[in-house]
């Protein structure tokens, strides 16, 4: 079972629906895009400026262990003066990095509990000119990090476990070989190769392909196993190749073992980018349209993006709701949901978009007390997550009443006798912004529920609790003109992917 934090304040009573919704969110933006983008932006051959950078817990520990190899970041002020928000300069790091030790002469990287900090980084170290050291919160040292590390000392770095093998606290620096020594364009070398097992993480997989390009002949990266949330490893390819990055991928036919990336040497451009808004954290916002009725739309939604949130459009239809797009004047999308509380049961494999099951949950457990049963599959990796996510949320839909019972690769909640209603509970976060969330939606179906660390949605989305509340009290701008402007522009129905399934079956 997951261990449980103790909690850090006050429990935070979760609103109750008492009506159907009506509004529209801004949302800031992503955090993976904003990690990618951090990492590419401080090994630049170039000065770049962000926009729409998320700021939150993990995002600023990036930002820390970027700094602490040599790159520098400048908020940008607005047209007024004013600090613009999620506006940046960053100064790309010389290299090799140089390592900037602390008063006991260690350079010391705190990685909170953000995997992409504890992943995307160690890489970078082993191009670093001193030995850094990495650790993190509690639960960060239960989160797997040998198959990374094994790759890197494959590759040549030093690494030397200060706990207990595989895991946080750790200490990579370079080591022998040419890691560190400048490609030649003139005497082209073949690129590294490395096999790594990223059946835990598709982290694992990205953190190498990020620094990949800086080695001379670029990297070859096999995965020994299936890998899960593929569209992240997506997103870090499209990434790289929208920043001058040339990556070859496997074909999508070759067996698994045998699916090399190739990402080719070149330092990533510089210049301006900006940052999607967050589609995975828009799920509990969409979701409350479902629970309580109406509608809830997000703004700015991309047109095309490699982000798992995305897949909102075709798993809120299957949950009982309804999807639309609406055309703003200014030309960008707005993704509404429409719901009626009338909430249906899901059968899915979620194992390419795993970071949304909590929220799935969630309705899936309020589904349950309307005589709907759920079975999600395809996601056994999200136990090395912040928490043990399964555990966690078997632990707390059942907690509310709930039937849910774990199984190899997932979870089912049972539907309830009918009669049978969920009822209220202090629900534990246990440290993951995620299930805090996923307590925040079940409390606007069952009054009375409490959520024992909601703080820790500062990990990825700063004030949610005040987001939640102007949601609820009906604060944001209205969706009802937008209303109109659809109904004379026509519904855009939107089914689901064709390739979603394609890449769950993939990442199995």
């Amino acid at each position: 079972m997951a261990a449980v934090p103790q909690p850090a304040s006050r429990p935070w009573a979760a609103p109750t629906a008492t009506g159907p919704l009506d509004a529209v969110v801004d949302l800031p933006g992503s955090k993976s895009l904003t990690a990618r983008a951090l990492v590419a932006a401080a090994v630049a051959d170039g000065p770049t400026t962000l926009r729409g950078a998320l700021r939150s817990r993990d995002t600023e520990l990036m930002r820390a262990a970027l700094t602490a190899l040599g790159a520098r970041f400048e908020e940008l002020p607005d047209e007024s003066g004013a600090l613009a928000d999620g506006a940046l300069r960053v100064t790309p790091a010389p290299r090799p990095f140089p390592a900037r030790a602390g008063a006991d002469g260690v350079t010391r990287i705190d990685c909170g509990l953000a995997g992409t900090v504890m992943r995307f980084i160690p890489p970078l170290a082993a191009l670093a000119d001193a030995p850094v050291v990495f650790d993190g919160d509690a639960a960060a040292r239960r989160r797997p990090l040998a198959p990374l590390l094994d790759a890197l000392e494959d590759l040549g770095a030093q690494v030397a476990y200060l706990g207990e093998p595989g895991f946080l606290p750790v200490r990579v620096g370079p080591g022998g070989g040419d890691l560190l020594r400048p490609a030649d364009p003139a005497r082209p070398k073949a690129p590294h190769r490395v096999r790594v097992d990223a059946s835990g993480s598709s982290q694992f997989l990205s953190a190498l392909l990020l620094a990949g390009c800086l080695l001379p002949g670029g990297l070859a990266v096999t995965p020994t196993g299936p890998v899960p949330s593929l569209p992240h490893v997506a997103m870090t390819v499209e990434f790289l190749r929208g920043r001058g990055i040339a990556v070859d991928e496997p074909d999508a036919d070759a067996p698994v073992g045998a699916r090399t990336w190739t990402v080719h040497p070149s330092a990533p451009r510089g210049g301006a980018v900006s940052i999607e808004p967050d589609l995975s954290n828009a799920g509990p916002f969409l979701a409350a349209a479902l629970v309580a009725g109406g509608r809830v739309g997000v703004r700015h939604w991309p047109e095309r993006t490699t982000q798992a949130g995305d897949a909102w459009r075709w798993l809120l239809p299957a949950l009982g709701g309804a999807v639309e797009e609406v055309r703003e004047a200014d030309g960008s999308l707005t993704l509404t949901a429409i719901g009626t509380g009338e909430l249906g049961g899901i059968d899915a494999d979620l194992s390419a978009v795993g970071e949304l099951t909590p929220t799935v949950a969630a309705l899936a457990a309020l589904a349950s007390a309307q005589g709907h049963a759920s079975r999600l599959r395809g996601i056994g990796h999200l136990r090395g997550h912040e928490t043990d996510r399964l555990a966690a949320l078997e632990a707390e839909i059942n907690r509310v009443g709930g039937r849910a019972r774990q199984t190899a690769d997932g979870l089912e909640v049972a539907s309830l006798p009918a009669g049978q209603r969920l009822h209220p509970a202090r629900l534990r976060a246990y440290a993951d912004h995620r299930m805090a969330t996923f307590a925040a939606v079940v409390g606007l179906g069952v009054s009375g529920v409490e959520v024992d660390d909601i703080a820790c949605t500062a990990k990825t989305l700063p004030d949610f609790p005040g987001l939640w509340a102007r949601l609820l009290d009906g604060h944001s701008p209205t969706h009802r003109d937008r209303h109109l402007l659809h109904a004379e522009t026509g519904t855009n129905d939107v089914p689901k992917p064709a390739d979603m399934t394609d890449a769950a079956e993939e990442a199995r």
